[in-house]
């Protein structure tokens, strides 16, 4: 039986949106643009300027919606200038481009992102999480193909609020930990086997240039190690995600993040910041203890959860987030068992830590 990978590309730089008229012209002659209101207001003028008298047309920017759930992308569905756009250019974070991505799929359009944030990798995904309308997690929604091309404007990336960088190195951690947690001993076919080899060298960029791309950014500085992490975070994790096997892609970190949604003390939290800390735990339970250290010093440098504390889970709410987490849906996919008393035990080790490095 033969398979089919589909790969998305990228550009990057501060003049990234210069190639939209060679890149999507094959595309199309006219895009509409959707996404975050915030984010489309910082891309308005340089994608107007970059199109303008070429082949490519946009035709209307319009608000995705506030969250990815299917009500928004059904609005999207049924908005005339989205239908009749030969293209879909999804601009902003995670939420705005899955909405997007969902109602090209829908459509079947081409789309084309243009991340604003390098918090998360849904730029060069077919994977678009999905949100109830009470803000909790959905579901899984998996597209047909992911982005066509991906422009990553670093100067854009480096002007957005530090906080959104400092999550998407909290989320991209993860991905490294995760993919080797669930593979373990697992004999695997080409597509996987090269998703894996891609994510065993995101967490140590990320350790390597993390700290550094922080302060460049604070600084107004577009430098090397901002350009290294902001394609670790949207490019390296994509193309793990792509390729392997979804419970390879998500396992105890992002087990921690859906629990969280059902808690509503955690909405304060942004995803790769919650994802963060479920690393610490993550290598706290399978007893890596060395590198568990490792990340925890770079957590507590870079200004990312180190505790329970830090993502507003109180003692009272312990039992439903541990019961929560212990019903992952890939939690059969773990190289060994893992019950609750293993999860608590785990919480419980992360915390004696953290307390004595206070």
């Amino acid at each position: 039986m033969s398979t089919t990978t589909f790969l998305s590309n990228y550009t990057v730089g501060a003049d990234a949106y210069g190639k939209i008229p060679l890149i999507c012209g094959y595309g199309g002659r006219t895009a509409v643009v959707i996404g975050g209101k915030t984010a489309m207001e910082k891309v308005k003028n340089k994608l107007i300027e970059a199109v303008r008298g070429t082949c490519v047309e946009i035709t209307d920017f319009i608000w995705f919606g506030g969250n990815a759930t299917h009500k928004n992308i059904g609005v999207l569905l049924n908005n005339e200038a989205v239908k009749k756009a030969d293209m879909i250019f999804a601009v902003g974070g995670g939420r705005a481009v899955d909405t997007a991505k969902a109602a090209a799929d829908k459509l079947g359009k081409l789309v084309f992102t243009f991340p604003t944030i390098a918090s998360n990798c849904a730029a060069v995904t077919s994977l678009c999480i999905l949100y109830n309308e009470d803000g909790s997690f959905g579901e899984f929604y998996f597209g047909r193909n992911p982005a066509v091309h991906a422009f990553i404007d670093t100067e854009i990336i480096m002007a957005a609020p530090l906080k959104y960088l400092r999550a998407g190195i909290g989320d991209a951690l993860s991905k490294q930990y995760e993919a080797e947690f669930n593979s373990r001993g697992d004999e695997t076919d080409h597509e996987n086997a090269l998703g894996l080899q891609i994510s065993r060298n995101c967490s140590s960029l990320l350790l390597k240039y993390g700290l550094q791309a922080l302060r460049d950014a604070d600084n107004g500085v577009i430098s090397g190690a901002l350009e290294q992490t902001a394609l670790t975070i949207i490019i390296n994790t994509g193309l793990v995600s792509l390729l392997v096997k979804n419970y390879y892609n998500s396992s105890m970190a992002h087990a921690v993040y859906i629990a969280c949604t059902q808690l509503p003390e955690c909405k304060l939290h942004m995803h790769g910041e919650i994802v963060a800390y479920g690393v610490l735990f993550l290598l706290t339970l399978d007893m890596q203890i060395q590198e568990r250290n490792r990340v925890y010093a770079f957590n507590k440098e870079a200004g990312l959860p180190l505790c329970l504390a830090d993502i507003t889970i109180k003692y009272e709410v312990l039992d439903k987030f541990i019961a929560d987490v212990a019903e992952d849906r890939y939690l059969e996919h773990a190289p060994y068992s893992i019950s609750r008393q293993k999860i608590q035990k785990a919480i419980d080790e992360l915390e004696q830590y953290h307390q004595s490095q206070s």
